[in-house]
């Protein structure tokens, strides 16, 4: 009932600021996402601080250190030292939204110029926002409308400065990968909801990149930021990401369906092409002997090799004499087998590809990477994040942000993707 007043109070009484005619309830939408267990912070662009700079604020548990105020900084400005300072004004606002209001990310055209909003290391550096280490669990939740692009929506994601390449030529701040959980807006897939968790604030399988990452099955549209307000206001997507530590699982949600997706022949892929051989390095690890393709300087720490106990299907795809083909699907991976007898007749495994990877959810067995310090530790940000690239990112509007020190369930989810519609 009251969601249907809100409804003719928004038609009838008088439209909000750039026209809308949805019938959000921000109270009520904002006080589902505050009741939800696990909660570290939430911002939803309304509240501020009362006096002074008046920056954005999270809602926040009763005893929490900080209400994490947000700050804007450009920061190629930082690293580079060239383009101009950002501030509030490089976030136009929009009346509303499930939660009443919502930051715009631009499609900058100054390659000098990537504003973000961000809270610095200095004042989260072991508060309830600086979830790191073994056994623990994280959620990210973003409600938004993707404009363009697949990049960072928010988290503690410093990719780093330190890559070699035509970009940092003129970099002044050199700084090492600083990763601990985000949520991006597809990488890969675009317009997936893609999680990401690192383990050691760097990179993953010998690749320049982080690659432990999920996507979601469904995919959000592109959607002009400057459509009518009928269309933003049917547009909302609510993005979410888990890692769930007890299962050791990384999961993209999208509209509150996570969906399972698979990557056939990951050895052709040019990222995932690096998992593919962090599986067989393990693999030829445990077999005795030296394998063809063996690798004895692969670190340990960097096999990949998500447990295979019982498969969910078997095929065979070829049997002559003493030989057997077997394609074995297991929960996150496809493999193909090849068996021969041996002296007592027995069939014995000689040969074995991965020939297909799940990409949702996405096995991870580390813990989140834990900084040792408040030096080594990155910013959380909101918008983009800080990157050797400088590639423009997402672009399209962010109505809300959420935290959470638990993998939130599949239901859930649901309740938190429903506030969009």
């Amino acid at each position: 009932m009251q969601r249907i007043l809100s409804f003719f109070l928004a038609t009838f009484v008088g439209a909000m600021p750039m026209g809308t005619l949805s019938a959000f309830d921000p109270p009520a939408n904002r006080e589902v996402v505050q009741n939800t267990p696990g909660l570290v912070a939430f911002w939803d662009f309304t509240r501020r601080e009362g006096s002074g700079q008046n920056r954005f604020t999270a809602h926040v548990p009763p005893g929490s250190p900080s209400d994490y105020p947000l700050d804007a900084a450009n920061y190629v400005r930082d690293y580079w030292g060239e383009g101009r300072a950002a501030s509030y004004a490089d976030f136009p606002l929009l009346s509303e939204g499930p939660f009443g209001q919502a930051i715009r990310i631009r499609q900058e055209s100054d390659p000098n110029f990537r504003p973000f909003l961000f809270i610095p290391r200095s004042r989260l550096h072991d508060t309830p926002l600086d979830i790191k280490g073994d056994g623990k669990s994280v959620t990210v939740v973003v409600w938004a409308i993707r404009e363009s692009g697949n990049h960072a929506l928010a988290g503690i994601w410093h990719e780093g400065t330190d890559l070699k390449q035509s970009s940092t030529a003129s970099i002044k701040k050199v700084e090492r990968g600083q990763r601990q959980y985000a949520l991006f807006a597809g990488l890969n897939k675009a317009g997936s909801a893609c999680g990401h968790v690192s383990e050691n604030g760097a990179s993953s399988f010998l690749n320049k990149y982080a690659l432990h990452k999920c996507n979601s099955l469904g995919q959000s549209p592109t959607v002009p930021a400057d459509s009518t307000p009928e269309k933003l206001a049917a547009s909302w997507q609510c993005f979410a990401m888990t890692f769930d530590d007890e299962e050791d699982e990384i999961t993209g949600w999208l509209n509150g369906v996570a969906g399972e997706r698979w990557l056939q022949n990951p050895s052709s892929d040019n990222l995932l092409s690096y998992a593919h051989n962090a599986y067989l390095q393990g693999h030829y690890a445990r077999t005795p002997g030296t394998q063809d393709g063996e690798d004895s300087e692969f670190p340990p720490s960097q096999y990949y090799n998500p447990p295979e106990n019982n498969a969910s299907e078997i095929e065979v795809l070829r049997e002559d004499g003493d030989q057997r083909i077997e394609r074995r699907r297991y929960r996150f991976t496809e493999v193909v087998v090849t068996l021969e007898k041996d002296e007592s007749g027995a069939f014995v495994e000689t040969n074995r590809d991965l020939v297909a990877l799940r990409l949702n959810p996405w096995w991870y067995p580390h813990g989140i990477y834990s900084p040792p310090d408040a030096e080594q530790g990155g910013p959380f940000t909101i918008g983009r994040v800080i990157h050797s690239s400088r590639s423009i990112g997402f672009t399209g509007w962010i109505g809300g942000v959420g935290v959470f020190d638990r993998a939130l369930s599949e239901a859930e989810l649901k309740t938190l993707a429903d506030l969009r519609d």
